[in-house]
């Protein structure tokens, strides 16, 4: 059994604990009076400098203890949060991230740049009104730590030192658990504490000191009323510790207290952290059990034997849930996305001088987490070319008759088997002309082509292609939305863009809600299977022999008193074959758009393990992967997007042939 690496553990945590920092400081920035906001934010910082220093992170720790004590100053009233103060942070939270991934570099010089930031910015904070004068509340704090606290790595007078930075402390030692010497384990901790604390700072100051061990150990805290009593002499305090029963002075948790270590072990226990890797790798042996089940589905339905195809069908079912269930897992919300552009526009609105605000909905939907992470690239650069292309500044929203400050909104909605994401601005909009006239003189275009708005839109997604007139560090090189387009692509998605003139820009992208496992129609075209994917059929019609005939050259049926052009894909994959008598359409679709696809026979629903296309077929449009059938043979999974794009092409020149 291998352990996890300890050092890879902290990484993680980390990284989780950075986030929120980031977090609560985007949050206080929007509201600097928000007091459970600059609580959140030290608690976070003094619990990464905590585990910095377990973990031998040691300029981490250092480095961060001054943020730390920049805020906790701000939490005692004796300096009020700015926007300069949470600027300063927000860097060295940049920083910080620096020293966790690469602790040995050579950071001092940026390090001491960067506190002398935060000293200016606590500085020039000045010093609010002084309040009343702080109350001091008594605590009774009884704590005992598992025996194998300091083989774990916890030291007991770091803990005991942190409650003496909080005020007045008496401490209290109980030896009486101590075994003789020939039973003594050097490394075992048989000693427990009772300490009087008077203190001005909250309750949950004390919490904080035991973060790292509160779900081990047990812990009192009880307040005492009243005026503080008269502490006897530590040697006689001492001696009569030594000579009382144990079973008396060992430390008794109070009556809720295993109640809330258990409460919180129960909680803790809710979740489970694993790596991403391990996910992927359980996803490849239900993909390989979908395949063996579809095989034994195979051969129990060529077989008489009722005993198999019984076993078949619970295998099949048995799969089907395993398949549903790894999907799942395997399924996060967009919020983890959406949340790494709070600081991205924070950032871009101090660099443009425009005022942004950004707007957030459907942070709920869940979307599989390859997908995820390969969406980040091109969101950035969306976001970004609305902040510098999109949004105008104040003065010219203002002139406008606009609010000054400018929205960036991000939306997702599941539709069918698709997610769609949505970067919205209420900006400018995209200046058409200039499009088409860069265009033109790019010889992407010729002079005066009829061009539709969205294909005219679809441009700016060109490699090198750019309106802007100069380059910045933001934009201007034309490479940014190429990344896009490449990336949409590579997950078998597509980019609708809207545009109105002094209104802004709306820009979709339409991404499938997982690239693992789908289910399928299975079909037949000529002596080839195909897949369609099930989210995007709509519903399956017959095309008699008349009909058919009837439709040469038009390609059109009528459905429900509407024409839906249709794709004969013998036609287009060439098979060389007759058709069937009684050929099928599947009638699919991807948003408001449908076409149908003629095909020989409908064989089936089936569960499709997706393979990547190699690159020799890359190019290939038609089709979005493959898959393993039962009988060991590959079948071609269909490109909807792309077949739906194509019969409306194909319907436009219809019409426009009257």
């Amino acid at each position: 059994m291998s352990f996890p690496d300890p050092i890879a553990v902290f990484r993680t945590e980390a990284a989780e604990l950075l986030e929120q920092i980031e977090a609560g400081l985007l949050d206080l920035n929007v509201n600097l009076g928000d007091k459970d906001q600059v609580d959140t934010v030290f608690r976070s910082l003094h619990t990464l400098k905590g585990s910095g220093a377990m973990f031998g992170f040691d300029a981490l720790a250092a480095f961060t203890h001054h943020c730390e004590t920049a805020f906790d100053r701000v939490r005692k009233g004796e300096v009020p949060a700015t926007h300069d103060l949470v600027g300063a942070v927000l860097e060295a939270k940049d920083h910080m991230r620096l020293l966790v991934d690469t602790p040995a570099g050579d950071h001092e010089a940026a390090s001491e740049a960067l506190l002398a930031n935060l000293r200016r910015a606590v500085d020039g904070a000045g010093v609010p009104e002084a309040p009343a004068g702080p109350s001091t509340t008594r605590y009774t704090i009884r704590f005992s730590l598992p025996q194998d606290a300091m083989a774990n790595g916890t030291n007991p007078l770091g803990l005991l030192d942190e409650l003496r930075d909080l005020g007045d402390c008496r401490v209290v030692a109980d030896r009486s658990a101590i075994p003789p010497l020939d039973e003594l384990n050097p490394v075992d901790l048989h000693l427990s504490w009772t300490v009087e604390l008077t203190t001005s700072e909250p309750r949950s100051a004390i919490d904080d000191v035991f973060i790292f061990v509160m779900d081990d150990m047990q812990l009192e805290v009880t307040e005492v009323q009243g005026e503080p009593q008269t502490s006897a002499a530590p040697a006689e305090a001492e001696a009569v510790i030594t000579a009382t029963d144990p079973a008396a002075t060992t430390p008794k948790p109070a009556a809720k207290g295993p109640a809330t270590v258990d409460a919180k072990a129960a909680k803790a226990a809710e979740n489970v952290r694993v790596p991403a890797e391990r996910l992927d790798e359980l996803m490849d042996r239900v993909g390989e059990l979908v395949i063996a089940q579809s095989r034994l589905s195979q051969l129990a339905g060529g077989s008489g034997d009722l005993q198999l195809r019984a076993v078949s069908e619970d295998v099949e079912r048995l799969s089907g849930e395993l398949r549903d269930t790894m999907m799942v897992l395997r399924m996060v919300p967009v919020t983890q996305l959406f949340s790494r552009f709070r600081r991205l526009v924070h950032d871009l609105a101090n660099e443009t001088g425009k005022v942004i605000e950004l707007v957030t909905e459907g942070e709920t939907t869940e979307v599989d987490k390859s997908v995820i992470e390969r969406l980040a690239d091109p969101m950035i650069h969306l976001v970004r070319n609305s902040c510098d292309h999109g949004l105008e500044t104040a003065e010219q929203r203002l002139a406008a008759g606009k609010p000054a400050a400018g929205t960036i909104s991000l939306s997702a909605r599941q539709q069918g088997g698709e997610v769609i994401i949505t970067i919205k601005d209420d900006g400018r909009g995209i200046d058409k002309d200039r499009v088409r006239a860069k265009a033109e003189s790019s010889g992407l275009i010729a002079a005066n082509a009829s061009l539709s708005d969205q294909e005219l839109y679809q441009l700016i997604f060109q490699p090198g292609f750019s309106t802007a007139q100069q380059v910045t560090n933001l934009s201007g090189r034309g490479v940014g939305m190429d990344v896009v387009k490449r990336t949409i692509d590579a997950l078998r998605g597509t980019i609708n863009v809207v545009s109105r003139p002094g209104q802004g820009s709306e820009i979709s992208l339409a991404i499938p809600l997982t690239l693992a496992i789908i289910d399928g129609l299975l079909v037949r075209v000529g002596s080839g299977r195909y897949v369609i994917p099930l989210a995007a059929v709509e519903e399956c019609l017959e095309l008699s022999v008349e009909e058919d005939m009837r439709s040469r050259g038009r390609s059109f049926i009528s459905l429900r008193d509407s024409l839906v052009p249709f794709i004969r894909l013998r036609d287009l994959f060439r098979t060389g074959t007759t058709p069937d008598p009684f050929q099928k359409v599947v009638v699919i679709s991807t948003g408001s758009e449908r076409v149908g696809l003629v095909v020989d026979q409908i064989i089936g629903d089936h569960q499709t393990v997706i393979k990547s296309m190699s690159k020799l077929h890359h190019d290939v449009g038609t089709f979005s992967g493959a898959t393993i059938l039962g009988d060991g043979n590959v079948a071609l999974i269909l490109d909807v997007g792309h077949l739906v794009s194509e019969g409306q092409q194909q319907e436009a020149q219809l019409r426009a042939a009257g």
